[in-house]
């Protein structure tokens, strides 16, 4: 039965401290790009109204030179706790991006310095910055005296397995001023294959005065658990696990914050939040927010009769109308399914 050792229980009874800042759940959303957007954060927090929330990473140098700001940006009014990511590797363009994220509302701004995609990183963004380590010091120095609210970093545990350097590295950001560091548990080179190496999470906890929160196969609660237990983490970060679930942070939370599971969501109601993400999607976003859904839609359709041939229809909807019917046809035939199941149980009963 899983359980919480009196000394983690006793470590995560208190709130989440980001400097000044206090988040009551040491359960964090991640930014996931093409993903986050105000409509799936709305999902997540749900379930765990007191997590912090990031957006999708906003490009420093784009928002540069625009006179709006991108809807990636966009939060509600009283969206909290909430987190702007941003990402680029020019100190003054994200110290000025920095600003714009404060005005938003953005209770922290969290740089990135960890995404291993090549067109973020040729441009020297994301994990490029773990090889330019003065660079990332600069960055967070200029974006700490630029904004009043706690700055952030999330990154990995290095380039490659032969350029390991998270530990000099989280050491350099909380000197330059960051105030909690997310460490993802692999290298840029592994992307997200392999196992997230946790140990080296804890040898970051181990050097580190600020918070510092485990990212890396996060895809349970008894994921989540033994993470903390292992690493001694002040909290976890949730990312691929909520890809067409966004219970998982909630079901997280509550378990540490209470030490008892929540039953998990049916199919049935695994469909019906897909329904309302797509019906959100498109009010949010029109015709692109359709095209947007049809990955969340197959994110949902798993685990369940016919799941994979409902998975190929989704992928390819045109009309919000196209996806809400065949939706809807799956949870009428799942109803039907199940109710069949539960007269032949009846049935064996009495007989």
């Amino acid at each position: 039965m899983l359980a919480l050792s009196p000394e983690l229980k006793a470590r995560l009874s208190q709130p989440l401290k980001i400097d000044s800042f206090e988040v009551k759940s040491r359960v964090l959303q991640s930014p996931l790009s093409g993903v986050t957007d105000l409509v799936f954060r709305r999902l997540v927090r749900r379930y765990a109204p007191q997590s912090m929330m990031y957006t999708e990473m906003v490009n420093a140098t784009g928002l540069h030179y625009v006179k709006e700001l991108p809807k990636i940006m966009e939060v509600d009014p009283g969206e909290r706790p909430i987190s702007i990511q941003l990402f680029d590797c020019r100190p003054d363009f994200l110290a000025e991006a920095a600003v714009k994220a404060v005005d938003e509302g953005a209770d922290t701004v969290d740089i990135n310095m960890g995404c291993p995609v090549n067109k973020i990183t040729k441009n020297g963004g994301g994990s490029s910055l773990l090889r330019q380590p003065e660079v990332a010091e600069a960055i967070v120095r200029e974006v700490v005296k630029a904004v009043e609210v706690p700055v952030t970093v999330k990154t990995r545990i290095g380039w490659n397995d032969k350029e390991i350097n998270i530990l000099d590295f989280a050491k350099r950001m909380q000197d330059a001023g960051a105030k909690m560091i997310t460490v993802h548990g692999r290298t840029r080179s592994q992307g997200y294959n392999g196992n997230a190496r946790w140990e080296w999470i804890a040898r970051v906890k181990e050097i580190l005065e600020i918070p510092v929160i485990g990212n890396g196969d996060i895809f349970s609660v008894e994921a989540a658990v033994k993470c903390l237990e292992e690493t001694g983490a002040d909290g976890v970060m949730c990312s691929r696990g909520t890809l067409g679930y966004p219970f998982l942070v909630g079901e997280i939370d509550y378990f540490l914050k209470t030490g008892e599971k929540l039953a998990p969501p049916t199919p049935i109601q695994r469909l019906e939040c897909a329904r309302e993400h797509l019906q959100a999607l498109y009010e949010y976003k029109g015709d692109r927010g359709v095209r947007q859904a049809r990955k969340h839609m197959t994110w949902y359709a798993k685990g369940f009769l016919n799941a994979a041939d409902l998975r190929g229809k989704l992928s390819v909807v045109e009309t919000v109308q196209q996806g809400l019917d065949l939706i809807d046809q799956a949870i009428e035939d799942l109803a039907r399914y199940e109710e069949s199941g539960a007269e032949m149980q009846a049935e064996c009963v009495v007989v």
